[in-house]
């Protein structure tokens, strides 16, 4: 679906390849407003841009570390408003909290794994 004045759109499946999620899971982002895809068909069928695919990519690294979807949805919108220029402290100061969070809740991670690591070896020691 590609002109002169329209970006090149894909259907659900092949923005779930691209992405690794499902197909459930990105129709649940389009139902509760997290990603909505940036058009749809004559027949009503998700399109999605590169740009929808960059920030689905986005939301996927947050989903490991926790975030939640209200979390996910903000994140997003300080991104939006950063990018578009907008040079307000707050946003700033906003999205320093979640780098520290994201870190924050690596660091846990990290140390879950090297207990799930112990774990194994103890097992595999008997």
């Amino acid at each position: 679906m590609t002109d002169g004045s329209q970006a090149t759109t894909m259907h659900i499946g092949a923005v779930a390849e691209r992405t690794g999620l499902s197909l459930r899971t990105l129709r649940h982002y389009d139902e509760v407003g997290l990603l909505r895809p940036s058009g749809r068909t004559d027949g009503g069928f998700r399109l999605y841009t590169d740009a929808d695919v960059e920030r689905l990519l986005l939301i996927r690294r947050m989903k490991p570390l926790g975030f939640s979807l209200e979390e996910m949805a903000d994140l997003l919108a300080v991104t939006d408003r950063l990018a578009a220029g907008d040079v307000d402290d707050s946003l700033r100061a906003q999205l320093d909290g979640y780098v520290v969070a994201a870190r924050e809740r690596r660091a846990d991670l990290a140390r879950r794994l090297a207990m799930a690591d112990e774990f194994i070896a103890l097992l595999e020691a008997r």
